[in-house]
Formats: C-alpha cells, sequence, structure tokens
C-alpha cells in the first residue's frame, strides 16, 4: 500500500445530517466523521433544525457517524435536546458512545440558577443559631474534659502512686519559671504607668498620695491577676494547644489509648495541675512587681518618697485585699487549660486546622478569663469583701 492509499484511509469524512421522512417517525441520520475539525461544516444545519423541528416523533441514527469526539458529541446532544423528550429516541449508540454522550450531556447541562438573596435579619439569626450551637458543643466538651480530669485526680489521691510527677514539673518549669521574666517586666511597666496615669491626674486636685491606694488595691485586686492571666493564655495556653494538635495529627493520641492509657491522665492532667500552681505564683510576682514599679515612678515622677509610699501602701490595703486577687488565679487557670486542651484535641488532620485551634484557643481562653474575672467582681460586691 502506498503512501497515497494511507493519506486516502485517514482523511477525514466529510459529516452530513440526512433527514428522513418515515411513515411513522422522522429520522435524522449522522453520518460521516463528527470530530472538532469537521463539525463546523454542519453546525450551521444542526442549528437551522433545532429552531425547526419536523412535527411527530423523531429517530436520531448516530450508528452511521464514523469518528465523534466530544465536539461532535456536544452537537449532535444539543440537537437531541431540542427534541421533547416523549418524542424522540436515540439508536446506534454503542457503549463507548454512551459513555462519551452521558458525559458530554452531563458537562453541557445549565449552572443552577443561584439562590435570591436571604434577608439581612434571617441572615442574622441563623448565625446566631449556629454559634449558639457551637457553644453548646463547646461547654458540653468542656465539661466532659472537666469530669474525665475530676476522676483522674480522685484515682490520683486515692492511689499516689499514679501521679506523673515528672511531667508536672516539667510543665511548672515552663509555665512559671520561664514565664517569670516576662511576667515581672510586663507588671513592671503595667504597674509605673497607672502610677504615672494616677498621679498627672490626682495632682489637679491636690490630691498626689492617693495615688498610692489606687494602685495598690486595683493592682492587688484586679490588674495583676488579670494581666497576668492573659499573658498564659496567650502564652501557655496556645503552647497547650499546639502540642496536643500536634500529637493529635500524628495519632500519639489513638496511639494512648491502644496501650491502654488514658489520654487526659497522661497529657491533660499534669499540664492543667501545672498551671493551677504555676498561675497564683505568677500572680504574686506580678504584684510585686507591679508595686514596684508604681513605687519607682512616684518617688521620680509624683514626688512622693519610697517611705511614704509603703505607709501609705499599708493603710490603704489589708491582706484581704491580697487573697481576693490571688483566690481568682486557680480558676482562670482551671479555665485556660481546660479550653485549650479542648481545642488540641479537636485538631484535624492538617496544619490549617492546627493555626485554627491555636488561634481559637487563645481568644477563647482569654473571653473567658475576663468573664470569670467579672463574675468573682459581683460575687465579691454582693459578699461585701
Amino acid at each position: 500500500m502506498g503512501p497515497d492509499a494511507a493519506l486516502v484511509r485517514w482523511s477525514p469524512v466529510r459529516p452530513t445530517l440526512v433527514v428522513e421522512a418515515g411513515p411513522t417517525a422522522t429520522r435524522l441520520v449522522v453520518a460521516g466523521d463528527w470530530t472538532i475539525r469537521t463539525v463546523g461544516e454542519v453546525e450551521a444545519r444542526v442549528d437551522d433544525l433545532r429552531r425547526a423541528m419536523p412535527p411527530g416523533p423523531i429517530v436520531i441514527d448516530v450508528g452511521g457517524a464514523a469518528q465523534i469526539d466530544t465536539a461532535g458529541a456536544l452537537l449532535v446532544d444539543r440537537l437531541i435536546a431540542a427534541v421533547p423528550e416523549a418524542k424522540r429516541s436515540v439508536v446506534g449508540l454503542d457503549d463507548k458512545r454512551t459513555v462519551l454522550f452521558a458525559e458530554v450531556a452531563e458537562a453541557d447541562r445549565a449552572p443552577p440558577e443561584s439562590a435570591p438573596p436571604r434577608p439581612l435579619v434571617r441572615r442574622a439569626l441563623e448565625h446566631l443559631g449556629v454559634l449558639g450551637v457551637g457553644f453548646v458543643a463547646e461547654a458540653q466538651a468542656i465539661l466532659t474534659l472537666l469530669g474525665g480530669v475530676a476522676v483522674v485526680v480522685a484515682q490520683t489521691v486515692l492511689h499516689p502512686s499514679r501521679l506523673r510527677f515528672v511531667p508536672f514539673v516539667h510543665q511548672l518549669e515552663r509555665t512559671a519559671l520561664k514565664a517569670a521574666p516576662i511576667i515581672t517586666l510586663m507588671s513592671f511597666l503595667i504597674g509605673g504607668i497607672i502610677a504615672q496615669q494616677g498621679a498627672f491626674y490626682f495632682r489637679r486636685f491636690g490630691a498626689d498620695l492617693y495615688v498610692v491606694d489606687m494602685v495598690g488595691v486595683l493592682t492587688l485586686r484586679e490588674i495583676a491577676v488579670l494581666l497576668t492571666a492573659i499573658m498564659v493564655a496567650g502564652r501557655s495556653g496556645s503552647s497547650f494547644t499546639a502540642e496536643l494538635g500536634s500529637m493529635k495529627m500524628r495519632e500519639e493520641v489513638d496511639a494512648l489509648k491502644v496501650i491502654g492509657l488514658d489520654p487526659v491522665e497522661v497529657l491533660v492532667v499534669p499540664r492543667l495541675l501545672a498551671l493551677m500552681v504555676a498561675l497564683p505564683i505568677l500572680t504574686f510576682l506580678s504584684d510585686l512587681a507591679s508595686l514596684f514599679g508604681a513605687a519607682i515612678v512616684c518617688n521620680t515622677y509624683g514626688g512622693i518618697p519610697t517611705d511614704t509610699f509603703m505607709q501609705r501602701l499599708r493603710e490603704a490595703i489589708e491582706m484581704r485585699t491580697f487573697w481576693v486577687g490571688i483566690a481568682k488565679a486557680p480558676f482562670m487557670a482551671l479555665i485556660i487549660g481546660l479550653v485549650a486542651s479542648v481545642e488540641g484535641l479537636a485538631v484535624k488532620g492538617s496544619t490549617e486546622s492546627l493555626g485554627n485551634q491555636t488561634t481559637q484557643s487563645v481568644v477563647k481562653s482569654i473571653f473567658m478569663v475576663i468573664v470569670v474575672d467579672g463574675i468573682f467582681a459581683m460575687f465579691y460586691a454582693a459578699a461585701d469583701v
């Protein structure tokens, strides 16, 4: 067979679309090559038939098509779609062409109409409902974890040998010892700023000395413990979430369950107890640093000697004032630890989930710390403390 014969064999056959009127139905016979290189010749013919389809039943015969690709199948599919389903039938399809036409028909569907915009009030209520459901689920998870922690603590009291002392000391070092410098520095600066602002405004009324009362009461009752808890939530709480989340991603938590260990006992309780011990210690350091910074500012800016500052401070505050602030610390630490642990154990198998849960841990912990502080403020006011 020579080259000319090969060219004749592989040259495309012109596509045709013939309308044959029959006694019971009209046949539309598809023949030739219906490919992307040839369908342009019959596209106008197809459009004319779509606009003026013969009446009565229509039989579309594609068995005579030598070759057909997606472009040809798309054109034939539009011809088929122009005939009502009850009046049409398609013949000449083998298995391969049946799959081709099904895929083309699926891809050629018109995009769904976009739903009309919902009213703003409805969207707001739906969003509020989603937040409410999420809040209930979050509260349930925290209470479940709290119950698990309570069970482990009770078992540890009954069997002290179950206490994981080494992890507890390690976490205490991380949350207390390594956090002490930044907490001390922050509290020193905050104490100085409060003293400077108080001295600036009290000087207008000739009541410079009362800045000591303000600094002492405000620092010991509210500022020191609140700022320390916020710093711990951002520092240690995010660390707990990231660590537990990484363990969850690497399936280390599931591995603990497989070998018969309780993840709450191994991972959560040492961190939680260490945080509840560390936060009162850091609050005490924050009290000292804040008062020290206030004393320096009062001496240099307010003209109040250090001896006078200390004497006025002893008159302004009581031991009860100190304990009012310290008593909040373990509860705030408990909230921070529970939220951080719940968010860490909720991490899925992606780094994006780890980042989202860590961010939510910090935000929720800080929010809950402020809520707890407000609850304590109302309780102390009701108890006249």
